[in-house]
């Protein structure tokens, strides 16, 4: 009688240990093969030879490794040695076989990797001996057990994930949705995955369904039937239940226990559901789950629910500082003391984990693989030299340490679905490493998953923070202006009377809520969040409340860095990660020089609201600087509809029209015509006397226009301007030449481009105008101390620098030179506009782009920074240190 595979499995696992160092072909190639047929239960003595004597298609005498006649030809080789040759020797020996004795199989092997050729079908199988206990169902016919042709494998990726999209919009378009729509593909999901990894026998859920009939119509019934079978336990089932459903296992955990509708299937769909089959769920990787679930989620969905996907390295980029590096850290300090170790291993399996906006489960899976990965290592260290009876008995880790929030209920399924699966890809390695095979059926244990709104929940109702060790995730990305009107109230509810919290991200909730939950405790905790609530007004609202209210630290954060996800559709959103406790520790930083590229840690004193390595001080709205400078203000804003703006064309026939009116034609200027001299204009008509123009046709009907528009207004303030329909609706036009900076500008430019311009440009509201400003203002300002001011401090549209006259200019630490330091300043600021003069054909835009900068000009720019350094008295390394240079006078000054 055939063994069973669960015992084959074993045998497999004990073989690849046992042999996993052999290296000579003729020291150990015939206890090997011995050792391999015995595997499948077969006594090689019986069927196979070994060192059969054959004449060669050369009419040389060969000696055949080992031949079991009409079914395989073994060629053996020592490590390392080209497996393709032992092929082709083994081909040379069939001239010599009779037509009955030709084998339908060749194996050949150097120990370490088994390659196996089926002549039939001309398929090959190569991989690595320790990994035989996966590939045994090709060695079926060894064990008596009939080959069953599949399609090659594909390892599993987005692509898998987008056809169960397929199959799921198929079972929606058929009348299949909801709740039952969602179970349905979760409970497919796992049989997949059961399937290709030793939960169920390989590929008999493939098996199963491929029997169905092509059409589809009694594909439903099988399903449902199986899913029955797979809730039942052995002693329950019915005496005269088929082998073949028979042959699943009992699986329980709630998974199939719920009576569902039975969906009717068709052709294409039944086609569908065997195409997923072919690829290999064995290789899942946990972050597919939430790139599943948005394939199956349309676009307004997404959006709404601001659902972004964690990659898994910006999920290492959580937890590593948050948790796991200490606990490396712990296990190599513990690992040379047995007492020491054992204690550890129990530390491991009573740490408990949050996540509450988890989604998917993706934080939570990758937490428990790499939780599962430590524990591991230390169960080498204890146990790897003893023969273990019962490995199930030694691995305490469990997916019940582990809980999550989540408001919706399909990623909720899929989450809890991901943490059995991942359990299970962590005891096949613990199966490989000990050499016995373990899986944890049926399941008892189970993550807790809990669906809901995180903001309107009582965390503790989930689990009590007295028991919990760490928090971590990433809550949905949705800025202040684009909440709908329950996310609003949800905020409020959640920052009850906090002065400006409606201006903050929706992350933001989950702050506080993680603030008032970790009290009078040791939780830490880290989220990944928009970079929006360390930048610009949102510091002095989100962080001066948390430092001073709850007394929190931060302790590690990553700078801003671009995001990277799993999920169709990337979310273009730039991040950051912040750590926090009640706990004092050693702070850690992690500052990118490229946001695409990888982080530099620095340990630092401490970390701000602004994740800089400084004081915790906040940057608070200002009307007038906090240093003896000229003042700053928004240029003119029109309020017109468009209607007092020009095209160039527009222009050309105003004037030719009737040439006087040119004197009331500006050049009007935001910050795009500014940084890529485009040309726009606009009527101003401040100090005109109406008799000469009123009788213009083009005038008098965009100044109706204008007069229109505001009195239809809803705002007060703009139905009075009405009165004034030929004026801006703010002007704020100096009477002097000005300094002009851009309200907006690439974060990509070392240097903000600003420049100087005369009493007849007309500068927007989307531009910032410093009147007067002399060229010493202008050489601080165009410096790298004010960039790396401004990097830290001001806001940001995307990644965009936001400027801002009350938040970064009014705030700004001004030097203290010598009368000599300011002289060389203002020289140098004039040789910077000289280099820039050298370009007259080029725009800002071009000039301060990093790939194209012209070297005058940033060696201009050289000699201007380090004579502003030279101002503040210190040469820095970097931006990082200058920022907390002017923090610690930015605190000087305020005090």
């Amino acid at each position: 009688m055939a063994l069973s595979w669960n015992e084959i499995k074993d045998r497999a696992l004990l073989f690849s240990k046992e042999y996993a160092e052999d290296t000579y072909e003729d020291g150990e190639a015939k206890s090997f093969l011995d050792a391999f047929f015995d595997v499948f239960g077969v006594s090689r003595r019986r069927f196979a030879t070994f060192e059969t004597k054959i004449k060669k298609i050369d009419g040389k005498d060969g000696f055949i490794d080992l031949i079991w006649k009409g079914v395989i030809l073994i060629e053996m080789k020592s490590r390392g040695k080209d497996l393709n040759r032992a092929y082709n020797q083994a081909t040379d020996y069939f001239s010599g076989l009779k037509d009955s004795e030709l084998p339908r199989y060749i194996m050949v092997s150097d120990f370490e990797q088994i390659k196996l050729y089926d002549l039939e079908t001309n398929k090959e199988w190569q991989f690595h001996t320790k990994e035989l206990h996966k590939k045994i169902k090709i060695f079926g016919f060894l064990a008596g057990y009939t080959q069953v042709e599949y399609k090659e494998s594909d390892p599993v990726n987005i692509k898998a994930a987008e056809k169960m999209g397929q199959l799921h919009d198929a079972l929606k378009e058929n009348g299949f949705s909801g709740h039952e729509l969602e179970l349905y593909l979760v409970r497919l999901l796992f049989c997949l995955f059961a399937d290709d990894t030793a939960i169920f026998n390989k590929n008999i859920f493939y098996e199963y369904i491929s029997s169905s009939n092509e059409d589809g119509s009694d594909l439903s019934e099988k399903l449902a039937k199986l899913f029955q079978v797979l809730n039942t336990p052995p002693e329950k089932r019915m005496i005269t239940m088929s082998e073949e459903l028979n042959a699943f296992p009992y699986i329980n955990g709630g998974l199939f226990k719920e009576a569902l509708t039975i969906p009717d299937f068709n052709s294409k769909m039944r086609s569908l559901l065997l195409n997923v089959c072919n690829l290999n769920w064995g290789d899942i990787s946990p972050a597919i789950f939430g790139a599943m679930f948005q394939s199956v989620m349309n676009q307004e969905e997404r959006r709404h629910l601001g659902a972004h996907y964690t990659s898994e390295k910006n999920i290492q980029k959580v937890i590593k500082p948050l948790f796991l590096d200490e606990l490396y850290e712990e296990f190599e300090a513990s690992k040379n003391n047995k007492k020491k170790l054992e204690h550890f291993h129990d530390k491991l399996s009573n740490l408990k984990f949050l996540d509450p906006a988890c989604g998917c489960g993706n934080f939570l899976v990758i937490t428990y693989r790499e939780l599962r990965e430590l524990e591991l290592e230390v169960l080498k260290v204890l146990y790897g030299k003893q023969m273990i009876i019962d490995i199930s008995f030694y691995v305490k880790v469990n997916v019940s340490q582990f809980y999550g929030i989540e408001i919706e209920e399909f990623p909720s399924l899929i989450a809890k679905t991901a943490m059995w699966l991942i359990d299970h890809q962590m005891n096949l390695k613990v199966s490989e490493e000990f050499g016995q095979y373990f899986a944890r059926l049926p399941l008892k244990e189970e993550a807790h998953i809990y669906q809901g709104n995180a903001l309107t929940m009582d965390w503790n109702n989930i689990v009590d923070s007295s028991n919990l060790n760490y928090i971590m995730g990433n809550p949905p990305f949705i800025g202040a202006r684009l909440m709908n009107n329950n996310q609003k109230e949800e905020m409020k509810k959640v920052f009850k009377d906090l002065k400006n919290s409606g201006n903050l991200d929706y992350v933001a909730s989950w702050y506080e809520k993680a603030c008032d939950y970790i009290k009078k405790t040791n939780i830490e905790v880290a989220f990944v969040s928009t970079n929006s609530i360390c930048q610009g007004e949102q510091v002095s609202i989100l962080w001066k409340h948390l430092f001073g209210t709850y007394k929190i630290s931060i302790n590690f954060a990553h700078q801003t860095f671009k995001w990277a996800n799993d999920a169709k559709g990337k979310a273009a959103v730039f991040c950051v990660i912040v750590g926090f406790s009640n706990n004092i520790k050693e702070k850690k930083l992690y500052t990118y020089s490229d946001v695409m590229g990888d982080p530099t840690e620095t340990t630092v004193n401490n970390i701000n609201g602004y994740l800089v390595n400084g004081r915790n001080i906040i940057i608070e709205a200002k009307h007038k600087p906090i240093c003896d400078v000229s003042e700053m203000n928004f240029g003119s804003m029109p309020n017109d509809g468009g209607n007092l703006i020009l095209t160039e064309d527009e222009k050309n026939c105003l004037v030719a029209d009737d040439i006087e009116l040119e004197k009331f034609v500006k050049f009007f200027i935001g910050a795009d015509e500014f940084l890529n001299n485009k040309k726009r204009y606009c009527i101003w008509l401040v100090g005109a006397n109406p008799a000469e123009y009123k009788n213009n046709k083009f005038i008098a009907e965009r100044i109706q226009n204008v007069k229109t528009l505001r009195e239809s207004s809803n705002r007060l303030s703009t139905k009075k301007l009405a009165l004034f329909p030929m004026l801006f609706g703010e002007i704020r036009q100096p009477k002097s030449n000005y300094l002009m900076f851009p309200g907006v500008s690439s974060e990509k430019r070392k240097y903000l481009p600003i420049g100087y311009f005369g009493v007849n440009v007309i500068a927007s509201n989307a531009t910032l105008i410093i009147p007067n400003a002399s060229l010493y203002e202008f050489g601080i300002l165009t410096s790298n101390m004010h960039m790396a001011w401004t990097k830290y401090v001001c806001g940001r549209l995307e990644m965009r620098y936001r400027y801002s006259a009350s938040i970064v200019y009014n705030n700004f630490p001004w030097p203290k030179p010598t009368e000599k330091q300011k002289e060389e300043i203002t020289k140098l600021a004039q040789d910077v506009l000289d280099a820039r003069a050298l370009y007259k054909d080029s725009s800002l835009a071009d000039l301060y782009d990093p790939l194209f900068m012209p070297a005058e000009l940033v060696k201009a720019h050289n000699k201007l920074d380090k004579a502003v350094e030279n101002a503040y008295g210190i040469t820095f390394k970097n931006d990082a240190d200058r920022a907390a240079h002017l923090f610690d006078l930015y605190n000087a000054l305020v005090s």
